[in-house]
């Protein structure tokens, strides 16, 4: 897939049907891209506080006209080589587990129900992005891969996306109407029983609450009453025991959308989606911008095609490298950088902040174990 300097590069994996999710059709030709979480702020003003520093240039969407499905063979980026250094927090434990403490008197003092917190994680990283990208996506086998290479920034350089996302966040098909997104809340090791995460009453309640935020952001759109929730808890395995595998549970809601809705119109009732946010969706995302100190950009966002047929795939970008650095002379390859890899958990009344910043040391397992 080498390309003209400058151009946009996207690229995806053809991920298994999801459990209820039906097939995919007419997604080409269309759009490819993505769009950063912080488009919430435009799409809702009030979410944000604006508190949160821009430190990165990630553009708040970008998008990549394509008339027939692109060729995506890992394969043929597998020959070259990276070097990734050790991941370092910005935020760093104590802060992390001091927000979650703020998160919970919020929490307790009726503000929201639910809150999504997150912290970078950040490491040096030089050679091709295209090869971390064969690599990283290869052991973690993800239902929703990308790999998206931005036009080179004049002042901050070459732009990467890399997402090994588990996650659907929309999916429209055009002939049925139908609309499907399928939350996930709670994770566990791959190497861990799954038994602890199927018994959790916290998790449990962490899922039902973004399954109720998820019918109301539905019911905006579609006919009254058509959404539903064919599964309303699924555990499932995302990768593999050894490579940075998790236990996932996951909800599926389901609605048929009113005749003459648009992307448009799904983006600004859905966006962004309610599992890396909290409920209720507004006050979360402003205590998000209040106690994480920088913006998210394309994490938390999402990723996938907008089929000009009405077709819509839309992964939430979650699991997902962002690298920015010097251009070096070959497509996708960095001369001097940095790869920041951000992790979430979720937080509710009975939260314990120690806990929580084991579990996004969990989900960074997928990248420490390259």
């Amino acid at each position: 897939m080498a390309s003209p300097p400058g151009q946009t590069v996207v690229g995806s994996l053809p991920p298994p049907p999801p459990p209820g999710t039906p097939p995919s059709r007419d997604l080409f030709p269309g759009w490819m891209g993505f769009v950063s979480y912080d488009l919430g702020r435009e799409l809702e003003p009030k979410a944000g506080s604006g508190q949160a520093q821009a430190d990165r240039a990630w553009p708040t969407m970008m998008w990549l006209r394509v008339e027939h499905a692109p060729p995506f063979d890992l394969r043929l980026w597998s020959g070259d080589s990276f070097e990734l250094g050790a991941l370092h927090g910005r935020t760093g434990q104590h802060a992390f587990q001091h927000a979650v403490e703020r998160a919970i008197e919020y929490i307790r003092a009726g503000d929201i129900y639910q809150a999504n917190l997150a912290h970078r994680l950040s490491a040096p990283f030089r050679g091709s992005a295209r090869a971390f990208a064969a690599r990283w996506l290869t052991r973690a086998s993800p239902w929703y891969g990308a790999y998206l290479e931005l036009p080179d920034h004049p002042e901050h350089g070459r732009r990467v996306i890399v997402s090994a996302s588990p996650e659907l966040f929309l999916h429209v098909d055009p002939l049925t109407r139908a609309i499907t997104t399928r939350p996930m809340k709670g994770t566990r090791r791959a190497e861990a029983s799954p038994d602890d995460l199927e018994s959790s009453i916290k998790d449990q309640a962490e899922l039902n609450m973004i399954v109720d935020l998820m019918r109301n952001d539905l019911s905006r759109v579609c006919e009254i009453p058509s959404v539903s929730v064919p599964s309303d808890r699924r555990l499932e395995m995302h990768g593999a025991p050894g490579s940075g595998g998790v236990w996932q549970a996951t909800a599926t809601v389901r609605g048929t959308l009113r005749k003459g809705v648009g992307t448009r119109e799904i983006l600004q009732a859905a966006f962004p989606g309610g599992s890396v946010t909290g409920a209720p969706k507004i006050r979360a995302m402003q205590i998000i911008d209040e106690l994480e100190p920088v913006r998210r950009g394309p994490y938390c966002g999402c990723i996938g095609v907008i089929g000009d047929g009405g077709a819509l795939a839309l992964s939430i970008a979650i699991r997902t490298a962002l690298i920015t650095g010097r251009p070096g002379p070959r497509p996708g390859e960095i001369e001097s950088g940095t790869l920041d890899y951000s992790v979430g958990a979720g937080i509710v009344a009975d939260s314990r902040p120690e806990a929580e910043w084991r579990e996004t040391l969990d989900k960074a397992a997928t990248i420490t174990s390259l």
